[in-house]
């Protein structure tokens, strides 16, 4: 294993800075870690199987850790490790850096680290220009002020970007409709299913289509985070085989992605499988998937399709499937239809979500509809709930520190005792602290306010408190 990068870069960083202005749905992992893998083989006659084998580990210090391969398996990998989950950059990076690295090995990978290791902080609501091996890669990241609708990022100045920056239209939307084309029809159920926080199987024919149904699934809630569990590529040797596999408890809140026909048998008991085949881009609508009973789920041949018993209460929007077939036949731009398509669901997450922030107090039976009862016991509520408590109590307590900005310091310390005012100070130090690390949503000039306050109230106390107080 092989340590990547000689410093701590700012991207690698866990940044409190970064996750206040990211959207939830893109704010750092502090406990797990996104996996990001460039696969190709590479025939050798001299190996009795044909292929060299080799596959990919892990080590570093980068901030996307960029890791070497051994003599493992039957692919040549590099894999890219990191706690931001933007799938769009890092698979671009992936796609410039490997088709190096396989054939300079090391040397490059030292060269791509060290490269990395320069980038500026991921800034939300910046275009950054990120140059890696002669190429500058210029990509928008997303803030949580943005709206719904933002553009891609615009190229900026040539005059100092030679060659020309790839510009990426974001750091982690996925080809939305490509991933759902096969699916269109039960896309609503699918979302039912994935808010509910229903353990879901996709079995798919390859890594990258099960990967990427799984994580077109997962992103389908926005701008609720997905809170449950998601593996876009499961395998037999996975830890958790055993407690996913076992018949006698209910299948846990994961959404599952998984190639081997192994799984078919194996995992008859989970209530929603959707099965699908390899991505075709003809000119037309391919044949959808049909929604099945579970019980025909029983051979390794099993067709492409929806196997449920789950009843979805919303109906088919057939508006929009015939738009987007409008926009198959007049060669619409892939990016465009999977814009429509995020738009239908972001749209259907926001009518969801509207009752519950108008009730204050959410009770089930204020809200007759059953979906939204049983999303009371999901993860996704208790993930809602939480990040709602949060931001209403980080407002509440800028509220308090702009009030007291607000108020007459020098008239409220006349009838003070030394211990209160004190206090004052060390409370005050507190949430100026919180505050100019931007977890507290005010402006500068309370922070300036608050300043100067501490120092009036410091100025007011014995010397040997000042001293205590400001020490040297």
């Amino acid at each position: 294993m092989r340590q990547c990068g000689g410093q701590r870069s700012p991207w690698h960083a866990d940044d409190r800075h970064y996750n206040s202005r990211a959207p939830v749905a893109l704010q750092r992992e502090p406990a797990h870690y996104f996996g990001y893998v460039y696969f190709r083989q590479v025939k050798d006659r001299s190996v009795k199987r044909g292929y060299f084998q080799k596959s990919g580990r892990s080590r570093g210090s980068c901030p996307a850790e960029l890791v070497g391969h051994a003599t493992l398996g039957q692919l040549q990998s590099l894999v890219l490790v990191s706690r931001l989950p933007f799938v769009r950059l890092f698979q671009a990076l992936l796609s410039l850096i490997a088709p190096e690295y396989f054939d300079k090995l090391a040397p490059c990978l030292e060269a791509v680290c060290s490269e990395i290791d320069q980038w500026p902080a991921p800034a939300p609501g910046q275009t950054l220009n990120l140059p890696v091996m002669g190429v500058v890669v210029q990509v928008r990241i997303p803030s949580r002020v943005d709206k719904s609708e933002s553009s891609p990022p615009k190229q900026c100045d040539q005059e100092n970007l030679l060659p020309a920056p790839m510009v990426l239209a974001s750091v982690h939307e996925l080809d939305l409709f490509r991933c759902f084309r096969p699916v269109l029809t039960h896309v609503q159920t699918l979302w039912e299913l994935v808010l509910l926080g229903e353990p879901l199987l996709v079995l798919a024919p390859s890594p990258d289509v099960s990967s990427e149904m799984v994580l077109a699934l997962t992103s389908c809630l926005q701008p609720l985070r997905f809170c449950c569990d998601f593996r876009p590529y499961f395998t037999i040797h996975d830890s958790e085989f055993k407690e996913f596999t076992t018949r006698t408890q209910a299948p846990p809140n994961v959404v599952l992605g998984v190639t081997n026909p192994f799984f078919i048998k194996t995992l008859q008991h989970w209530p929603h499988i959707l099965r699908v085949g390899e991505p075709k881009m003809s000119g037309d609508f391919p044949k959808q998937v049909k929604l099945k009973k579970p019980s025909r789920l029983k051979t390794l041949d099993t067709k492409p399709g929806l196997y449920t018993a789950y009843t979805a209460h919303l109906h088919r929007d057939k508006a929009l499937l015939k738009r987007l077939l409008k926009g198959v036949q007049k060669k619409r731009p892939s990016d465009v239809q999977s814009a429509l398509l995020r738009r239908h669901l972001l749209e259907l997450t926001q009518s969801f979500i509207i009752p519950l922030v108008r009730h204050r107090a959410v009770s089930p039976g204020a809200l007759p509809v059953n979906p939204h009862r049983r999303f009371f016991k999901s993860p996704h509520f208790d993930g809602w709930y939480r990040q709602r408590h949060k931001e209403m109590a980080l407002k509440l307590e800028a509220l308090h520190l702009e009030a007291i900005c607000e108020a007459n310091i020098e008239t409220w310390m006349k009838d003070k005792s030394e211990v209160e005012v004190v206090d004052l100070v060390l409370k005050l130090r507190e949430k100026l602290v919180r505050a100019q690390s931007h977890q507290l949503p005010v402006k500068e000039a309370t922070l300036q306010r608050a300043q100067l306050y501490i120092e009036t109230v410091i100025g007011s106390l014995p010397k040997d408190l000042q001293a205590v107080l400001c020490p040297p």
